[in-house]
């Protein structure tokens, strides 16, 4: 009698399809682990790479911002009376106070004044004083330059100090030289508290300003120099922790990083950052960690399916479990952490608008001294006249220059009211304007310096009415600034002479030529703060003004010299109907 045994088939088939399905997830965990590697290691370094990008932006912004904001600083100071009178006098009792009253204003770091010896003679830090600095080159080369000196002075014990300097000149004789140091070292105490390294070299390659004190003065090849692991279990654990990331763009004391350079529009400097890989590693390893800890879950719920009764899983499955709350507790502080950042660098570049705002204050300020000082001449003419009217007993001679002083008073409302829209360029709305029209009451306006120069006025006007689309306030703005710019051009004729020549075509041509002796600097003519005249009797920004006016309304201001001799300027503008003004305007 056989004695039949159990069959093992159905134990080995159970057995081989568990095997299978199990091989079957390790297969797909491996791939999908290894695909979301390289997606999110390509992606999380692309997101630190821009975020990067931007705070070098950031950064580059306000050190350009800071170096442009105190570039003006000496320029403005040098021609100072009370300095001046100093220097001339020799008496600088008020002089430091004075300079500290301006440093307050200013922001910047400190002032400085040298006598034509190059001793300090006032100073806000009073420490400086009776210094001898006749031989230092930010000294010797303002002496001797027409414009702003800027040097970059190496301290004894450490770092640089930036100084802008310019010499101070009264009647063709130097007095002295004022001098503004720039704080920059506030930018390095800034970027103390980030992770990233930064550096900011000269044209040289020579770094001057850099989280790491010890890199000043330093190659960025010479900082930079790798250190590597002392033995061979530290250089494996290296290896493994950069596994995630993608190939470096450079090595930070032995660790890789990436490498990001911008560029600085200011005498050849550059600035880089290194940022590190360690975030993208985090966040890939977190999320990695997140797919491993599902996939294991997954595979201990089907062993948990296939054997109930081991009591060892569950215990298993509740630490699998805990640790899943751990990471969903980490990536929620990750998301915080996100929020944060973008909400610092939202501060951020509201600081940059504000700074460059600042910057601006400057160029403002001075535009409506400039723009204001044609009316308060005028004024001052109306007066003197009225006043001696109402000696003679004419009052209604001298009622009428009270009517022109009211139209002046309305002129210089209406001239700061435009400077205050100055922020809304684009916001104002175009009207219909007679160009004969405002070029009378341009004239008008002018009336008291032709009578006082006796200058010839030649006027050539068409028959029909010319009329353009633009702001009647700021035409007639451009025509009094032309119409000075003629009249101080022929202070040194016998006869003075300006035609005025009002045509229409294609576009409203005004043409202003004088007899004066011409145009030496073309090229330079509309920039800011450019001018030939005497210091006090303008600071260049006329023309700039000008311009600008004449290109928001959509036309053209030119300037060339006369086959005869004399300067010609040209304003051209668009005839009302031809559409190019209301683009302007939008």
């Amino acid at each position: 009698m056989k004695t039949s045994q159990p069959s093992a088939g159905p134990r080995t088939t159970v057995g081989w399809r568990v095997r299978l399905a199990v091989g079957f997830l390790l297969v797909v965990a491996a791939v999908t682990i290894s695909v979301t590697n390289k997606l999110l290691t390509d992606r999380f370094t692309d997101s630190t790479r821009n975020r990067a990008e931007l705070r070098i932006a950031l950064y580059s912004g306000n050190l350009l911002a800071e170096l442009r904001q105190n570039a003006i600083v000496p320029q403005l100071l040098a021609r100072d009376p009370t300095l001046i009178a100093a220097l001339q006098s020799a008496d600088y009792s008020l002089s430091t106070q004075r300079l500290i009253s301006f440093v307050e204003e200013i922001g910047a770091a400190s002032l400085m004044l040298y006598d034509i010896d190059g001793r300090i003679v006032a100073a806000t830090d009073r420490n400086r004083l009776g210094s001898q600095h006749r031989s230092e080159p930010y000294f010797v080369d303002a002496i001797r330059s027409n414009a702003t000196i800027f040097s970059v002075i190496k301290r004894e014990s450490a770092g640089y100090r930036f100084l802008y300097s310019r010499r101070i000149q009264e009647g063709g004789t130097t007095l002295g030289v004022i001098a503004a140091e720039v704080d920059l070292q506030k930018f390095e105490r800034a970027w103390a508290g980030i992770s990233d390294a930064v550096i900011v070299t000269e044209s040289n390659g020579e770094i001057i300003l850099a989280t790491a004190p010890r890199w000043r003065g330093l190659t960025e090849k010479e900082a930079l120099a790798n250190h590597t692991p002392q033995n061979a279990i530290e250089r494996a654990i290296k290896a493994t922790a950069d596994w995630t990331a993608l190939p470096p763009d450079a090595y930070l004391q032995g660790e890789a990083v990436m490498r990001l350079e911008n560029r600085i529009p200011f005498r050849g400097w550059r600035m880089v950052s290194f940022t590190t890989y360690e975030s993208v590693r985090e966040k890939v390893n977190g999320v990695l960690a997140l797919e491993v800890m599902g996939f294991a879950i997954l595979l201990a719920l089907t062993f948990y399916a296939l054997s109930r009764r081991t009591a060892g899983r569950l215990a298993i499955f509740q630490r699998e479990s805990a640790k899943l709350r751990a990471l969903n507790q980490a990536l929620q502080r990750e998301i915080a952490e996100r929020k944060r950042v973008q909400e610092t660098l939202a501060v951020a570049e509201q600081t940059l608008e504000q700074s460059s705002k600042l910057a601006a204050l400057g160029e403002m300020s001075a535009a409506v001294s400039h723009e204001l000082n044609q009316p308060l001449a005028a004024m001052k003419t109306y007066l003197a006249g009225a006043r001696l009217l109402l000696r003679r007993n004419r009052p209604e001679e001298a009622l009428s220059s009270f009517g022109r002083i009211d139209d002046l008073i309305e002129r210089m409302g209406a001239i700061t009211r435009q400077l205050k829209s100055y922020a809304r360029k684009g916001q104002e709305a175009f009207s219909p304007v007679d160009m004969g029209a405002a070029l009378a009451s341009s004239l008008s306006m002018m009336e008291p310096q032709l009578r006082q120069r006796q200058v010839q006025i030649s006027r050539i006007l068409p028959e029909q009415p010319v009329i353009v689309t633009g702001d009647r306030m700021r035409i007639e703005q451009v025509m009094v600034n032309l119409l000075r710019n003629a009249l101080d051009a022929t202070k040194s004729e016998r006869n003075p002479q300006v035609d005025i020549i009002l045509s229409a075509g294609e576009t409203a041509t005004l043409t202003v030529r004088d007899n004066g002796p011409g145009i030496e600097n073309l090229d330079q003519l509309f920039e800011p703060f450019y001018t030939t005249k005497q210091p006090g009797d303008g600071v260049g920004l006329g023309l700039a003004i000008s311009s600008g006016i004449v290109n928001d309304l959509g036309g053209r201001l030119t300037a060339r010299n006369g086959q005869n001799g004399g300067a010609v300027f040209e304003m051209q503008l668009p005839i009302e109907g031809t559409g190019t003004a209301s683009q302007a305007a939008e």
